[in-house]
């Protein structure tokens, strides 16, 4: 059943895709959300498509968009979707955005679609089956040591008012390479085994579930920055590979 949901998730990332090109770059309105984020018709009219597709496959499924709030959220399983996370830089015409496809059975992640419709990518994995990226098999690096990672990272407004800013630093000064590539880049990356870390303290579930699931199943760990799984309340994010994220770990919470 898993790869039916898997094959309809894909189709309904690939038609979300189409509608999104359609305006990229192009002539648009945009609107502010009551939390003073932009939205635009191509999010709307994707996640539309999206959910059209998934419910019409699976009409008890629950599902859970960034524009359409939570219908059904006590179903068996429970669909998570952002039809374009990083929305400000579809706006801006640049192309780190991506549409985010999750599904969730009785609370844990069990497949995941990234589609990165801009640079034509597009990453997938389930519970049962290594990650994919342009249907080739990825797997995380071999990495294990600070000073031998490169680390990206993303939104950290949250982690440089807290503690864990100084010890972020001891990260910084160690690392081999640093970068903030953000958004999906980071995560593909990172599962392709050309990254060796994610580091983020401010995103939500939407933005981070599908990308979970590609992580784990590409070898890595995906946690958020206590060592937590992944859930509907995650704001935070540490993904590596089981030893460097390990060290990470113990750096990051070094009391």
């Amino acid at each position: 059943m898993m790869h039916t949901y898997l094959k309809s998730a894909l189709a309904a990332a690939r038609a979300a895709a189409d509608e999104i090109l359609r305006y990229y770059r192009g002539d648009f309105e945009v609107e502010l959300k009551a939390d003073q984020t932009p939205v635009t018709v191509a999010d709307r009219k994707a996640e539309e498509i999206i959910r059209n597709i998934l419910l019409g496959e699976f009409p008890d499924h629950g599902f859970f968009g960034e524009e359409g709030g939570k219908e059904h959220e006590d179903a068996e399983y429970l669909w998570l979707v952002d039809p374009i996370d990083g929305t400000k830089s579809f706006v801006g015409g640049y192309g780190m955005f991506s549409t985010q496809i999750a599904l969730m059975h009785q609370g844990r992640l069990v497949l995941g679609v990234s589609s990165a419709p801009a640079a034509a990518e597009m990453a997938w994995a389930t519970h049962d089956s290594g990650a994919m990226l342009d249907s080739a098999p990825v797997h995380v690096s071999t990495i294990s040591e600070v000073p031998d990672a490169s680390i990206s990272t993303g939104n950290l407004q949250t982690l440089a008012g807290s503690p864990k800013w100084s010890r972020l630093g001891r990260i910084f000064a160690e690392a081999n390479r640093t970068r903030g590539y953000g958004d999906y880049y980071h995560y593909h990356r990172l599962a392709a085994g050309q990254l060796d870390a994610v580091i983020e303290s401010d995103v939500n579930i939407l933005d981070i579930a599908a990308l979970s699931v590609i992580i784990k199943q590409a070898g890595g760990v995906f946690t958020d920055l206590q060592g937590n799984p992944p859930g509907l309340e995650t704001t935070s994010v540490l993904a590596a590979n089981p030893a460097l994220h390990a060290r990470l770990l113990s750096i990051l919470n070094d009391d």
